[in-house]
């Protein structure tokens, strides 16, 4: 039975946020544009169980621009991610930024 055929999908819990609010996040980074680059800084969330619902990924000359969505994060967590991410050889610069609700934007 392969991952996609199994129904307990297993979640890696967060510690850190038992009772903390969750967000949603988007990661924007720069990394070579080497074939196994965008692998590796997938790789750290699929190492949690966590699938981002939405990468896009466009290439200038020898980097890659990325943008990595991901929702049910607590800061910290993210935060952590963002720091691996910089720990890779590969990378060149990790943005992190919170997505607000639709509940929380003001609209005037």
């Amino acid at each position: 039975m392969n991952a996609l055929e199994r129904q307990d999908t297993p979640t890696r819990s967060d510690a850190w946020a038992a009772s903390v609010h969750l967000t949603e996040v988007r990661y924007r980074l720069d990394i070579e544009a080497e074939p196994d680059s965008l692998c590796r800084v997938l790789n750290l969330f699929a190492l949690q169980f966590l699938t981002p619902h939405s990468v896009q990924v466009c290439q200038h000359d020898d980097v890659l621009h990325v943008e990595i969505g991901i929702a049910g994060l607590s800061w910290h967590r993210a935060g952590v991610i963002a720091q691996k991410m910089r720990n890779l050889v590969c990378v060149g610069e990790v943005l992190l930024e919170n997505v607000p609700r639709l509940s929380e934007v003001v609209v005037g």
